[in-house]
């Protein structure tokens, strides 16, 4: 009887020694790779510290911020899509419209990530372009073939010459682009390739300054800031809203406000809501007895979703109406011309 007692004492004793364990995923500081690890179940605190260790847009007493947490090796998405569709009205009431839509398609591959900097290559992959208007449909687009038209094979040319490239890119935790390089080879290929279309070599050089200055580190530092980080540097709680301004036209008196609130976080989604504009804007000017009037407004609305672990943006889809209106009046007759334009401004629309 008492070596059963025994044995059943020391069974016990090895069952209460024991202590249960729960897998979860984090990411190795060391090589940016997530891995596998084992926490005790009841360890509450190791275990909600392992979890926010993962996060990447996660909070400190109520207080969320945003960084990235990108894991070397893999490749991040960043798909544009806009759609245009513009509807003039003209004086007698006939109505005119028509629907453009473009789509420019990246990717982002992380190298490595030293010293609070990814290293990252920009893989430019492909573009499209197509236009709607009076029952016809105009498309140009690198993953197909050339067009027939001629007024078209100019930016096929241009774009397919673009895409299939490389850049380089250094951004840290928070988002910051430091520098993006490899500029060089993608202008010898844009001029090569304009060689057959521009004749003219004077012609040939102004196109492409004008491609340098609307293709460079400096335009897209600024386009990725503006897609890949949100968040207010000092944090943003659930409900908060923050504003950001931006000059929408070149002499900086007509702003552009765009006001974001963090709807929510959880579930492995940070969802970000966007809307504002530009407010109506109206003009009056009379001359010979001749009255000339023209208004326009902007209003935006929509959402935007984060990766809650990668920091990396998930999906964007953001509503844009532009209306203008022009008239002319000598106090007997009046003629009015209406124009709207609504556009839907998505980022990896697939990832709903």
């Amino acid at each position: 009887m008492k070596n059963i007692l025994a044995i059943a004492l020391i069974s016990l004793t090895l069952v209460s020694c024991k202590k249960e364990t729960k897998t979860i995923t984090k990411v190795d500081p060391k090589t940016g790779k997530t891995i596998t690890v084992e926490v005790p179940v009841k360890d509450s605190t190791n275990t909600t510290e392992e979890k926010t260790e993962n996060l990447a847009i996660k909070d400190s007493a109520g207080i969320f911020k945003h960084s990235f947490n990108l894991e070397i090796g893999k490749t991040y998405p960043l798909v544009t899509y806009q759609r245009d569709l513009q509807e003039i009205t003209d004086p007698t009431g006939k109505k005119v419209s028509g629907t453009s839509e473009a789509t420019d398609e990246m990717s982002f591959t992380v190298n490595d990530f030293k010293n609070n900097i990814y290293d990252i290559t920009i893989n430019l992959i492909g573009k499209r372009n197509s236009q709607s208007a009076n029952g016809k449909t105009t498309v140009i687009d690198t993953k197909q073939a050339i067009p027939q038209e001629d007024q078209l094979k100019m930016m096929w040319t241009i774009n397919k010459a673009l895409t299939g490239n490389k850049l380089n890119m250094k951004m840290d935790k928070s988002g910051k682009v430091i520098s993006i390089t490899g500029f060089d080879p993608i202008y010898k290929k844009i001029n090569l390739a304009t060689t057959s279309i521009i004749k003219d070599a004077k012609q040939r050089a102004e196109f492409l300054a004008n491609f340098k200055q609307n293709f460079d580190e400096k335009v897209l530092k600024e386009q990725f800031s503006k897609n890949l980080s949100f968040f207010p540097s000092k944090g943003v709680k659930i409900g908060g809203k923050w504003t950001v301004a931006e000059n929408a036209s070149p002499d900086g008196k007509v702003k552009l406000t765009t006001t974001y609130t963090l709807k929510s976080v959880g579930n492995g989604i940070a969802e970000i809501s966007v809307n504002g504009g530009i407010p109506i804007k109206s003009d009056k000017k009379t001359q010979d007895g001749v009255t000339h009037t023209m208004s326009s407004q902007l209003a935006q609305n929509g959402t935007i979703k984060f990766d809650q672990y990668s920091g990396w943006i998930k999906n964007q889809n953001i509503s844009v109406k532009t209306t203008q209106k022009e008239g002319i009046s000598d106090g007997k007759k009046s003629q009015t011309m209406t124009s709207t334009s609504t556009s839907s401004v998505m980022i990896n629309p697939s990832n709903k």
